[in-house]
């Protein structure tokens, strides 16, 4: 599948993932800022509906779908992206969406590390120099001042933190799962978890807000579903640099919904962290293809 046209169609549906998970979290934060829903009702609709979505897009596949070999995995798997999504909206209430979304492009350097004791990979010093040079970008980004880093700057460090272990889980299961079972798993555990305790955070909502909680799940579901149609159509190599056009999604979304304009120094990290980032995607791959 390496043909210009499944090459253009790859990147389409990249472009459109990164849409949906931009308008995923600029609905959240606005349903959790301007609207005043609690935190636990706007995941629990980012999942509840996602996994209508799933269900809905499986069909009469369900049964064969549903059989997962590393369950376990799975379910872990899961955990860590409810986590992610509970610290990351945590994180941009108080911080600029494009800012947040910039602190979040440290994943790919935290999985190279991380791949070392989980996934037995060895990195080399070109890499290392590229996790040095990503980690400025993002010093460049948060600022940190003497004794001060904002609170809310720490949650997104931390979100990138468990995004990165949940990439790492998502490779472990990458020849043992399709990727519409691990789609399923992870609408569902979310929904599932979050539904426990949703009636004791439950806040009733007008018409606009069930809307609102809606298109969350909506948002998470089809970008999920615009992923693995990105990575079918072409190869990662062509459609992953496309990833980063969410900073351009997160910057007019912010700009238009919360008048937000991230400062000059969060484009000046973005591009140190972007350009670095692309380094080591490339020499993970030049790496794989010797093993191979």
């Amino acid at each position: 599948m390496t043909s210009k046209e499944n090459i253009t169609a790859g990147i389409g549906w990249m472009l459109a993932t990164m849409f949906c998970f931009v308008a995923l979290d600029t609905a959240m934060k606005y349903a959790l800022v301007d609207m005043g829903f609690s935190l636990v009702q706007v995941v629990w609709a980012r999942f509840f509906f996602a996994t209508i979505i799933a269900l809905a897009a499986i069909g009469p596949r369900l049964a064969q779908v549903a059989v997962s070999a590393r369950p376990g995995i799975q379910f872990t798997r899961s955990i860590l992206l409810m986590v992610t999504t509970i610290l990351f909206n945590i994180g941009i209430m108080t911080t600029p969406l494009a800012t947040g979304l910039t602190i979040m492009f440290l994943s790919p350097f935290l999985v190279t590390i991380l791949s070392i004791p989980f996934l037995g990979e060895r990195v080399g010093p070109r890499r290392w120099a590229g996790i040095g040079v990503g980690f400025l970008g993002a010093l460049i980004v948060v600022k940190p001042e003497p004794g001060h880093i904002g609170i809310g700057v720490l949650f997104l460090l931390a979100s990138a933190l468990t995004n990165a272990t949940y990439q790492v889980a998502t490779r472990k299961l990458h020849a043992a799962d399709g990727a519409m079972t691990s789609f399923l798993y992870t609408a569902m555990a979310g929904a599932v978890l979050s539904s426990l305790i949703v009636p004791w955070h439950w806040q009733s909502p007008d018409l606009l807000g069930w809307a609102l909680l809606v298109f969350c799940g909506l948002a998470g579901g089809v970008g999920h579903l615009c992923l693995i149609q990105s990575f079918r159509r072409a190869p990662a190599s062509a459609v992953v640099p496309f990833s980063y056009s969410s900073l351009v999604w997160a910057t007019g979304f912010g700009l238009v919904v919360f008048g937000e304009w991230p400062p000059m120094t969060t484009f000046i990290g973005a591009g140190i962290i972007i350009a670095t980032g692309l380094y080591i995607f490339h020499r993970e791959r030049a790496a794989a293809k010797v093993a191979g």
